[in-house]
Order: structure tokens, then sequence, then C-alpha cells
């Protein structure tokens, strides 16, 4: 019986590990139906830290290339900008609640402010394409078309050189790998996750519809590959913003983006306070 009351606890009040496992499994069956083919795709897992070499050198998976976002969730709040006033399921505080039915999106133009949507915490959310490649040998720079906004994953013993908060703040990452699994032809496991942890990022909206993060906002995101067996590639990121200002709770979200084949459709656009 203690077995079964320790699951029970688990289910009810799932821990930020437990969380991901379900977003992630989610995120992937979601994909798997929507693409109409036998659940057999894997989730490239996670576990120990990363050998001794390179972080290029030593990826379990590869991220690089061009990648365009699926929108499997929140259709209403991403595809268009969602009404003054609507924050389905963000567990804000009332000051957060304040500064959404404040917002005012010609002032946010008016004011240089259009881009308060392409911040970090928000920008993956933003419709659009990924341009991922290696900047060096510890940095994964990871751009997208839309706003015109750039990412830089740093590993390692990074120190940042910056002085204040920015757009996209500081990104530390690391690679989790399968603990036990195979080794690619570079000698490094052929399956884990990339962990990015952000931090010192300037305010911003985590919906375009003016709902806040704060600058005390920590983002954390996995990465996880999906190879299907159509031969497609997709990847789930898994993101979690912890705002002890404006969030009553963890946000957890999870989002698709498919592999393309080249650029040909990448199309940069400056950021826009609406759609």
């Amino acid at each position: 019986m203690s077995d079964v009351r320790d699951l029970t606890e688990r289910f009810m009040n799932p821990d930020h590990r437990t969380r991901r496992r379900w977003a992630v499994y989610v995120s992937a069956v979601t994909v798997v139906l929507a693409l109409g083919v036998p659940h057999r795709a894997h989730a490239q897992g996670r576990g120990g830290p990363a050998p001794a070499s390179s972080p290029k050198a030593a990826a379990p998976i590869d991220l690089t290339g061009y990648w365009v976002s699926v929108v499997t969730q929140d259709w209403r709040q991403r595809m268009v900008t969602p009404p003054k006033g609507d924050y389905e399921s963000v567990p804000i505080t009332v000051e957060a609640k304040k500064i959404g039915d404040a917002w005012d999106p010609a002032k946010d133009e008016a004011s240089g402010e259009q881009c308060k949507s392409y911040g970090a915490a928000g920008l993956m959310r933003v419709p659009g394409r990924l341009h991922i490649t290696w900047q060096d040998d510890a940095t994964l720079k990871v751009e997208m078309d839309a706003g015109e906004q750039t990412r830089l994953f740093h590993f390692g013993a990074w120190k940042s050189s910056i002085v204040g908060a920015t757009l996209q703040g500081e990104s530390v990452a690391r690679w989790e790998m399968q603990a036990g699994g195979q080794q690619n032809a570079g000698g490094a496991p052929a399956s884990g996750s990339l962990k990015v942890s952000t931090t010192h990022m300037r305010p911003g909206y985590l919906r375009k519809n003016g709902v806040p993060y704060s600058a005390n906002a920590v983002l954390t995101e996995y990465w996880d590959l999906l190879e299907m067996e159509s031969g497609e590639s997709w990847i789930t990121i898994t993101s979690t913003v912890d705002d002890p200002v404006y969030l009553r709770t963890p946000w957890l979200t999870a989002l698709h983006f498919k592999k393309e084949a080249n650029g040909a459709k990448w199309d940069p656009s400056p950021c826009s306070a609406t759609w």
C-alpha cells in the first residue's frame, strides 16, 4: 500500500522533472498523432554530464539547420494577437493582471518597445523559423526570423561581459546525456537533451497582449530531438518560466519545430507590437 500511496502522491503533486517528462511525452504523442504515423519515434533521453570534450564535439543530438514552428497548442493566443485581458492558462498574479489590463500596443510602438514579446521568455512561442548553427565550439547560436532575434547558448565556464539585463538575457547550456547509451561516429553519446537556463532578461511579455514577466524571471528549457519513421526531424522545447513577481506558479509549456530542407523560406521581419 505504501508503494501505491507514493505513486499517487507523485501523480497528484508532480515535481519539476515529473512535469517535464509528462510534457515531453504528451508533446511527442501530439506530434505523432498530427502526422498520422505509428508512435515509434523516440525522444532522445537525458542523464549525466557531458564528456570532457568540446560541447560541439560532444553533442548527442544535431540541432543545426532550419526549423519551422508547428503550432499545436494555444493556437488562438499564438497565431493572432489575443485580445486584451486574455490570460488563459497563464498563472498570473494580481500585479501582472494590472499590467496586462493596461497593455497598449500603440504606446509600445511609440516608445520603441515593440520587441517586448520577442524576449527570451516569450520568443519561442512566436510563430516563425529558427536557424541553428554553432558560432564556435562552445556557443550554439539560435536565430529567429520573427523579430530578427538571436539567442546564444553558452556551454562551460562562460562569463558574460555585458552589464545589466538584455532582451535575450544570458543563456547557459549543457548536454544531458542518456546513461549507458550508444555512441555516435564521433565517439559522443548517441542520445541526450540540451538544457538551457536563461537569466538577466529585461522585462517583457509572455504573450503578445501584454502578459508580463519581470527582470527576476528565470527560463529553463529542455530541447529534445524526435526522429520520425517518415524521416522527418522535430524539436520539442519544454520550457518553464519561474517568476516570483508576476507568476503564482511556474508556467510550463511545450513547443514544436519541424526541420526544413534548407533556408529557402527564411524570412526575417522586424518586431511588431501586433500582427
